[in-house]
């Protein structure tokens, strides 16, 4: 109490009061707080790796739709990943 006292201003302990009050809404309790921002800080930098990942998908299924234009590369891949065989041929899966 006898810091209160020594203060020239008898507002003072509105003032502090006022200003304890808005910091703690401005830091917790409003819409725009600095919590809040730094969930949407976190949620951004999340959707961006994303994204990055998915262009990384995109340029490598791009670049597999090319390979596929060739006749003798379309072959390769469905002879790789669905076993498909040319008539009268045998397979031999060696693991």
């Amino acid at each position: 109490m006898k810091v209160f006292k020594k203060l020239k201003n008898p507002y003072s302990i509105a003032y502090i009061t006022i200003g304890t009050f808005f910091l703690v809404w401005m830091v917790f309790l409003d819409t725009h707080s600095l919590l809040v921002h730094q969930e949407l800080n976190n949620e951004i930098e999340n959707l961006n790796e994303r994204k990055k990942f998915l262009e990384s998908e995109i340029k490598k299924d791009n670049k597999l739709i090319k390979d596929l234009n060739n006749i003798d590369s379309l072959e390769k891949f469905a002879r790789e990943k669905y076993g498909y065989k040319k008539i009268n041929e045998t397979i031999l899966i060696v693991e």
